[in-house]
């Protein structure tokens, strides 16, 4: 409890970690952290599930340690936050060193072209896919174990839909609630004008559905398989040779998607627990791309991973809207939302506080909508 008060957080001791918000399981880690009265604190993404003004309380806590005498080792793929926290800035690629310079000496392009070993001018690709008609309807959904509450809306052919809104809106719960992976209370869905109930991630998959969660580590990947088995594993039906499995198939599709979604990996049968956590998303959307889904359902798409990484995601998210497939995104970044998006719903306190267009639209104006009913 000193501890908790020292460093401004609001988090009852006792609550079980299991029950948190994974902000406030960050938050009670970097606790630990200082609790050790340590000499130097590595702080490894630290901010990936933290909202703003967790930032902000971050950021508090790291310059008073840094006045306490503490040295901060901060690892980060926000180039605002690097070039906003540091004194000094080192900048990695492939394994590699490739500079070290003082972070006033820094523009955000630089640390860029630094990091990707190229120019890169636009940080989002280009926006050139047409928008069709209704594809997903969905109407009243509303959870039985959470407070999702009455959210519709429409969603169309070729269109990406960003899903905005503070740490607990309800953003994760409204695309869990239509993959079927949380118990819905009442409400309908259509594809294709047609009623689906998606009760399960079976019937889900099955309806054209596909969902990258949030928590890569926990919900995403098999950490003791390989590569091949991650990127199959929700196909396998599809490498049926009689009772067994076609081996040869299977190597030729993991093969596809490792050049399609540019996968650093040694080799097919390296576990993809020691691949990067870009490497290892890449696995996952590459893993849904072989269901052929018809609506894609994303859950921080980008979390932890490097500006070149990134851009490539976008390009897939991109491409898979000019296919005629519908994107639906949740992210706490705004500028990437308003970067690749095409429509934005806001949610607060679990209901659809507004719906926004990106491209005439600001991070205040949806801000304001975040915190309508929080």
């Amino acid at each position: 409890k000193e501890l908790f008060a020292k460093l401004g957080l609001d988090v009852d001791p006792k609550t079980v970690m299991s029950k948190m918000s994974v902000s406030q399981r960050q938050m009670v880690e970097i606790a630990k952290a200082v609790s050790y009265n340590a000499k130097v604190i590595v702080f490894d993404e630290p901010t990936s599930s933290l909202t703003e003004q967790e930032v902000e309380h971050l950021f508090r806590i790291i310059n008073m340690l840094r006045a306490e005498g503490c040295g901060i080792i901060y690892i980060s793929h926000k180039m605002e936050e690097i070039l906003r926290i540091s004194d000094e800035v080192t900048i990695m690629r492939d394994g590699t060193w490739v500079a070290t310079r003082p972070a006033a000496e820094l523009t955000m392009n630089e640390i860029i072209r630094l990091m990707v070993g190229r120019e890169l001018t636009n940080r989002y690709p280009p926006k050139e896919h047409p928008i069709g008609d209704v594809l997903f309807e969905a109407e009243h959904i509303t959870a039985l174990y959470s407070k999702l509450n009455d959210v519709s809306f429409k969603a169309r052919r070729g269109e990406i839909i960003g899903v905005a809104g503070l740490d607990g809106s309800g953003r994760t719960e409204l695309l869990e609630n239509i993959f079927g992976v949380a118990t819905r209370k009442h409400g309908e869905m259509r594809l294709n004008g047609k009623p689906i109930r998606n009760r399960n991630a079976r019937e889900s998959i099955k309806n054209g559905f596909a969902l990258l969660t949030e928590e890569r580590r926990a919900t995403g990947i098999f950490g003791i398989l390989n590569i091949r088995e991650n990127t199959t594993i929700s196909s396998l039906k599809n490498y049926r040779k009689g009772p067994f499995l076609s081996d040869k198939r299977m190597k030729e599709k993991t093969d596809w998607a490792i050049n399609a979604m540019h996968i650093k990996t040694p080799t097919q049968e390296t576990k993809i627990r020691s691949l990067s956590g870009g490497n290892q998303q890449k696995v996952i959307l590459g893993r849904w791309l072989l269901t052929e889904p018809t609506v894609l359902l994303l859950d921080e798409p980008t979390r932890g991973i490097d500006v070149g990484a990134k851009y490539e995601i976008y390009e897939l998210i991109l491409d898979l809207a000019k296919q005629g497939k519908t994107v639906i995104m949740v992210s706490s970044e705004m500028p990437e939302l308003l970067g690749v998006c095409d429509r934005i719903l806001v949610m607060s306190g679990g209901r659809l506080a507004g719906e926004v267009d990106a491209n005439n639209t600001t991070q205040e104006e949806i801000m304001a909508l975040a915190a309508k009913f929080a």
